[in-house]
C-alpha cells in the first residue's frame, strides 16, 4: 500500500528536455527539436521532417556515428547536431566547397561565440559560500568557502558550527562566569570601601 502511494502522490519526474539540431541526409534541411529521451528525439525528428516509413537511423553530423542508446544519448551535450537517415541512405563527410554562404556564416558566427564564452570564462578568482547542515537539529549548521585561483588552484574551508544546546549552554556558561566575576568584583570593592570608611 506504502508503494503504491508514493508512486501515485509522488510520480517518477521526466527529465527536462534538452535542445538538439537535426538536419536530413543532404543537410539541405535543418530542424530544431527539443527532447529528454532518445525515442522522444527520434518520433519528433519523424514528424518534423515528414517521414512515414519508422525506421531510421541517428547519426552524430560531424562524424557519423549512430546513436541507438538512451546511455550514449544521455552523455552528449545540448545543441548536439544529428543527421536522421532513412533506409538506403548513408552518411557522407561534407566538403569545404559544398558548404553553403549561410552555413558559412553560422559557423563563423558559432566561432566567434565560442571565442567570446571563452574569454568571458577568464578570471581571476571565483569564490563560492555553500551553507548546508548536517543534522536538522543544527543551530546554525556548515559553512564551506571555495576559492578558485585562474581555474586551476582552489582552497576550500569548512567552519563547522554546533547544535542549539551546545551554543545555548555556551552563552549560559559564558553568562555565569561573567556574573560571578561581577560578584567577585563587587565584594571586593565593597569590603574595600567598608575598610576605608
Amino acid at each position: 500500500v506504502g508503494a503504491v502511494t508514493k508512486q501515485t502522490l509522488f510520480p517518477p519526474l521526466m527529465p527536462a528536455g534538452r535542445p538538439f539540431r537535426v538536419s536530413n541526409a543532404s543537410r539541405s534541411s535543418r530542424k530544431g527539436i527539443v527532447a529528454s529521451s532518445l525515442q522522444e528525439l527520434v518520433s519528433k525528428t519523424l514528424d518534423a521532417f515528414l517521414i512515414s516509413a519508422g525506421i531510421v537511423t541517428l547519426v552524430l553530423e560531424e562524424d557519423g556515428t549512430v546513436v541507438d542508446t538512451e546511455e550514449f544519448f544521455r552523455s552528449l551535450d545540448d545543441n548536439t547536431h544529428f543527421m536522421v537517415l532513412e533506409k538506403g541512405q548513408k552518411w557522407t563527410q561534407v566538403s569545404g566547397d559544398c558548404l553553403s554562404l549561410e552555413q558559412r556564416w553560422m559557423e563563423k558566427c558559432l566561432n566567434g561565440v565560442a571565442t567570446v564564452k571563452q574569454k568571458k570564462k577568464m578570471g581571476v578568482a571565483n569564490i563560492t559560500f555553500d551553507l548546508y547542515k548536517l543534522n536538522p537539529k543544527d543551530f546554525i549548521g556548515c559553512l564551506n568557502i571555495k576559492a578558485t585561483f585562474y581555474e586551476i588552484y582552489s582552497v576550500s574551508y569548512d567552519i563547522k558550527c554546533m547544535g542549539a544546546k551546545r551554543v545555548l549552554r555556551k552563552v549560559l556558561q559564558l553568562m555565569s562566569h561573567a556574573a560571578q566575576i561581577t560578584g567577585q568584583f563587587l565584594l571586593c570593592t565593597g569590603t574595600y570601601m567598608l575598610q576605608l570608611l
